[in-house]
């Protein structure tokens, strides 16, 4: 027995050494879970990514744009901010963001609490100051009482309401899709075209910028290597970061995680399905024509990117009261 035991042990190393190496030659990796370290800080910041108080009309949150039912993001071309203006640019998905090099299209803030700053004082987006935010907090004793347990103090300053916001979205993180469970040892979880489809989009090229765990937001890439991309968007990706013209067009590399839910396409917003997003992508970026069998196999292997969804108790927000400033209508 005692023979039996130290072989079969000897044997599962043996196959999880094999497997780890196959994982470690592979250019995606599997996303693991997250581990929260400050359970209170996460629900005060899942609460103020619900809040619509945070906005100057009191109507927008940070899930209207990142709307955790479809995908972390709004499935329109750009959002629509206060007063029904239209954005410039497509809203890129929340899910799986703290595994980006930086945030936004033209990674202008350098972590998710940098960039949890940037719509509330944004006059497109939520249109608020970093001041009137703070006023709304700090009037409701519920949301003190809350600081007070994620900070040890009840003061409420825009720092904090940032960090908490990026706490949370650092667990909005998607496990356990097929692919994973693919590369983790399970070869019945993908079907044979899926496999094509993924040996397709290594060969072709399409690893070289979209890989790691996120498949995808590791690097700056330009968009239009070899043929320019026809828009008319005035978006300059980093350009208008940097000041370099060697910038323009070059933007953040999307994550392919959930790409399935994450319609529509690109920084413009203007491409719906991901058939036609694989074929503009082969040509402009690999000068290459995909034909529709092969189009359909890599679209086949990116919907096994979808993984399992966050899923938590909706928060119920603290009530305003007397004091609590009112929100501007539009």
């Amino acid at each position: 027995m005692k023979i039996y035991v130290l072989f079969t042990s000897l044997l599962a190393i043996g196959t999880l050494a094999i497997s780890n190496n196959v994982i470690a030659n592979e250019p995606i990796q599997p996303i693991k879970a997250v581990e929260v370290k400050n359970a209170e800080l996460v629900e005060l910041g899942k609460m103020l990514f619900f809040d619509p108080r945070l906005s100057k009309s009191g109507f927008i949150s940070c899930n209207s744009c990142h709307n955790l039912s479809m995908g972390g993001t709004d499935n329109i071309s750009t959002s629509i901010g206060h007063a029904w203006q239209q954005g410039p640019i497509n809203a890129p998905t929340v899910l799986n963001a703290g595994m980006n090099l930086a945030q936004f299209w033209d990674g202008r803030a350098k972590d998710l609490k940098e960039q949890a700053g940037g719509p509330i004082a944004n006059p497109g987006e939520m249109a608020s100051t970093h001041k009137a935010a703070v006023e709304v907090l700090q009037s409701i004793p519920q949301y003190r009482s809350y600081f007070q347990k994620a900070f040890g103090s009840d003061q409420v300053d825009i720092d904090r309401v940032t960090t908490a916001i990026a706490a949370f979205e650092e667990t909005l993180v998607t496990p356990g899709s097929r692919f994973d469970k693919w590369l983790e040892g399970d070869k019945k979880a993908l079907n044979q075209q899926e496999q094509e489809g993924y040996e397709l989009f290594k060969s072709s090229g399409c690893s070289g910028c979209h890989n790691g765990p996120a498949v995808g937001g590791a690097l700056y890439q330009k968009f239009g290597v070899y043929h320019p991309y026809k828009t008319t968007s005035k978006i300059e990706g980093r350009k208008a970061v940097t000041g370099k013209d060697t910038d323009l067009n070059v933007f953040k590399v999307p994550t392919l995680r959930n790409i399935e839910l994450t319609y529509p396409y690109f920084h413009d917003g203007a491409v719906t399905t991901l058939e036609e997003a694989v074929k503009i992508m082969g040509k402009l970026q690999l000068d290459r024509d995909f034909d529709k069998k092969e189009i359909d196999s890599i679209v086949a292997f990116l919907k096994t990117l979808t993984g399992e969804q966050p899923s938590f108790k909706l928060p119920i927000l603290p009530p305003s009261n007397n004091s609590t400033p009112k929100p501007t209508p539009f």
